[in-house]
């Protein structure tokens, strides 16, 4: 058992039965009353985001959590996603509900997944921070319409759907933010 003390960004916990990952943390010692700790924490199996705080010297339960690195190889309907672990080829399957944008996976792709240590269960799936792409479809845009800083709707090669600047064609490659799901630059 830990306490409030030990609490660091990404550290896993429990709370409430539930495996959360603190996003950010303060801790507060008011002029009167007794110090507490208060935090940001995001539930790894739902995605929700809580603010939580907890009184100071709180005993906290932390969850050894481990990333590994895999590469995505294909897709089963009904079942899953299936990676191969780039270390000792192991391959395993990760439902959808783990993956926050399955659109963004290409074959090939290296991601990280968190496993719980003690059970060896996978917690969720990290895409990498950015990907490039393809585009391959958008609309046309207009000659000498660029100034302006207004995006129009394009599909990329991997499927999913982005908003970019009105002077990206068809057969471009651009970087793409997993993170924020949006176009970050054009690939020369």
């Amino acid at each position: 058992m830990a306490t409030t003390s030990d609490i660091k960004n990404g550290l896993c916990i429990m709370h409430n039965g539930k495996i959360a990952t603190i996003i950010e943390f303060q801790h507060v010692k008011p002029g009167k009353g007794p110090a507490f700790v208060r935090t940001k924490m995001k539930e790894i199996e739902s995605g929700k985001t809580l603010d939580y705080t907890f009184s100071a010297g709180h005993k906290i339960d932390i969850v050894r959590v481990e990333r590994r690195q895999y590469q995505y190889l294909y897709q089963e309907e009904n079942i899953g996603y299936h990676f191969m672990n780039t270390e000792n080829y192991e391959q395993v399957v990760i439902r959808d509900v783990l993956i926050e944008d399955p659109l963004f996976l290409r074959e090939g792709m290296v991601c990280e997944i968190l496993f719980h240590a003690e059970e060896e269960n996978p917690l969720v799936l990290e895409l990498p921070m950015y990907i490039e792409a393809e585009i391959t479809y958008t609309e046309p845009g207009i000659k000498g319409d660029t100034a302006t800083n207004t995006f129009k709707p394009a599909t990329i090669d991997t499927g999913a759907e982005i908003r970019v600047p009105l002077f990206i064609e068809i057969g471009e490659k651009i970087k793409v933010s997993t993170l924020k799901k949006e176009y970050v630059e054009r690939i020369k």
